[in-house]
């Protein structure tokens, strides 16, 4: 009879309450080997990351969390919860600390970015290295595709507002796969069928453009982030999707000014990386974590 080969790292699932909300997770590995910490992007949420999870379970404690309003997580009404980058990165630094996970390479892709940002400035000390995905902390990465979203934070009106919902019709969520691939049948109709539901949801119109509006506080942070980068110089990767039209390849390169100790790797691609070219992108990101990660546990961690 013929066998089949089971990974001996699964894919866990859970979820636990931070200041009174539900945070979904998905975690592979060992609690004792070093941690990397994913930071999911938008539209989506830790289902973005399924097969990084699988990839990394034999060396690394990886966890990847669903922000509120994303996944499996909390949606709390709007009316009585405020959606910003700043409460986002909150509860997930309380997640981690309520796993013990005190050290961690931490990988930033898109919305991840800002979140991820607040949890360096935070505590940079807990950042082992860097892996950025078409994630910015830079003016430049901002070009054209953000202009309906500038003209909101100029002018915060119910119309400029309306103009934002395109972002989450299906269209877009397509988009953002589909745009700048190098083949469409790489692309995993999963992905839509997974998002779009999600952002259909009653209420959750409201939740992202929220967010959408609070993202012009990240613009604002970004000289500190800069500055924070260029202080600490943490080992980063950088894989960036150079046919991306939601961040521009030029906030790719911005970062060469910032760090020093920097693997630079443009890829022929679009936005998602880790859906085409994956393989790729896995043996990059595998790569550098075996060489440049070393393991330093927080308190209570075998």
């Amino acid at each position: 009879m013929n066998t089949v080969a089971i990974s001996t790292y699964p894919v866990r699932y859970g979820s636990a309450t931070v200041d009174g909300i539900r945070i979904f997770y998905r975690e592979v590995g060992n609690r004792g080997s070093p941690a990397v910490v994913l930071l999911h992007d938008f539209p989506t949420s830790s289902h973005m990351y399924r097969n990084l999870l699988t990839a990394l379970a034999d060396g690394y404690y990886v966890i990847a969390p669903d922000y509120p309003g994303y996944g499996g997580s909390d949606a709390p009404d709007p009316a009585t919860f405020r959606y910003s980058f700043d409460r986002i990165a909150a509860l997930i630094n309380g997640l981690l600390e309520q796993k013990l996970v005190y050290s961690y390479a931490m990988y930033v892709a898109g919305y991840g970015a800002p979140v991820g940002w607040r949890l360096a400035l935070a505590h940079p000390e807990r950042i082992s290295a860097l892996m950025i995905q078409n994630g910015d902390a830079h003016e430049e990465g901002l070009q054209e595709f953000w202009n309906p979203v500038k003209k909101y934070w100029a002018d915060a009106t119910e119309e400029n507002r309306r103009d934002l919902l395109g972002w989450m019709s299906l269209e877009s969520t397509m988009f953002r796969y589909r745009h700048g691939v190098r083949c469409e049948t790489h692309i995993s109709p999963d992905n839509w069928a997974h998002d779009q539901p999600l952002l259909d949801r009653p209420g959750n119109a409201k939740i992202q453009t929220d967010l959408l509006y609070d993202y012009r506080n990240n613009v604002l942070l970004y000289p500190k982030v800069q500055a924070c980068l260029r202080d600490r110089q943490p080992p980063t990767l950088l894989i960036w999707g150079k046919q991306d039209r939601i961040y521009a390849v030029a906030a790719a390169h911005a970062y060469k000014r910032d760090l020093k100790d920097l693997e630079f790797h443009l890829l022929d691609t679009g936005h998602f990386v880790l859906e085409d070219p994956a393989v790729e992108a896995f043996t990059l990101i595998r790569d550098f974590l075996d060489r440049r990660v070393q393991i330093k546990p927080g308190p209570g961690v075998s």
